[in-house]
């Protein structure tokens, strides 16, 4: 019986089609549903993307599969057609994927900033430092604890230049380990060891509550950290969902998404995680 009434109501209106003119709705369902983000720890750690993905999903219909890994290891996706779209923070390594053609539209989304951070009692004695590479050099001498995530995500990038910056190469001295762990698992292991790292000032923020380490160097020019937003080419990989990869990007850099990600965190921590960039000069933040 309901089949047969919803055969006659399709037939009626059928005909009214016919007869008045009138037009169907049409919904922009998208053709493939699923689409894979390779984004770097920091954006799962802090919470931002928890808010953010499902409301792209009831925007746009589009599943995310989020694979939340280093930066490194979300561009190498990226390069094997393994993913749809970035949300990434590792410049350098950023634009060797532009120039090798396996990204398209790289686009600016937000920042925040690195920080190091160590044990309150400082036994390097880096808080008086007057940049980031001569704490480094600090905590070298005094072959003090760091933490390294060690794993060429983003903010092992980072580190890794900041290293560079003072001349010195820590790789296999005693006082630096490696943990190949996330951001969020590395600040964790530093805070049980007392020691010394780098992290990015929002994840730090999100964890604070549970953590013995303070800020101890920050402000520094060099430890600026930029978020971009890229699409895999689909020329490379025709099978990546491009549709769904043009609709996260366009969704991130948007104007109610970008307000979003100013507010983000204020009223739990007392300020927000990230500051908004879309539209923005590069060498225009953090002045």
């Amino acid at each position: 019986m309901k089949r047969k009434m919803q055969t006659i109501l399709g037939a009626v209106l059928v005909a009214a089609v016919l007869t008045t003119g009138m037009t169907l709705p049409v919904w922009a369902a998208p053709a493939q549903k699923n689409l894979i983000l390779a984004t770097t720890t920091s954006t799962q750690d802090t919470g931002l993307l928890d808010v953010l993905n499902p409301l792209f999903e009831k925007k746009t219909g589009y599943y995310v599969k989020t694979i939340s890994v280093g930066s490194g290891q979300a561009l190498a996706m990226g390069e094997k057609g393994e993913a749809d779209v970035l949300l990434v923070h590792s410049p350098e390594a950023e634009e060797k994927l532009m120039a090798a053609g396996f990204g398209v539209d790289r686009l600016l989304v937000m920042h925040n900033d690195y920080i190091v951070l160590g044990p309150p009692a400082d036994p390097a004695g880096i808080k008086g430092a007057k940049t980031t590479p001569e704490a480094f050099k600090k905590i070298a001498a005094a072959g003090a604890l760091f933490l390294s995530r060690g794993d060429n995500s983003g903010t092992h990038s980072k580190e890794k230049g900041v290293w560079k910056a003072a001349g010195i190469n820590p790789v296999g001295q005693k006082w630096y380990q490696e943990t190949g762990l996330g951001m969020g698992q590395t600040l964790n292991v530093a805070n049980e060891k007392n020691g010394y790292l780098i992290a990015d000032r929002g994840t730090y923020l999100a964890l604070k509550k549970n953590m013995s380490l303070g800020i101890l160097k920050e402000g520094d020019p060099i430890l600026l950290n930029i978020y971009h937003v890229i699409r895999v080419n689909p020329v490379k990989w025709p099978k990546v969902n491009t549709a769904g990869a043009k609709a996260f990007s366009d969704f991130m850099v948007s104007s109610e998404v970008q307000g979003i990600i100013k507010t983000y965190g204020v009223d739990k921590y007392g300020s927000p995680l990230f500051f908004p960039d879309a539209g923005k000069k590069e060498d225009a933040l953090g002045k």
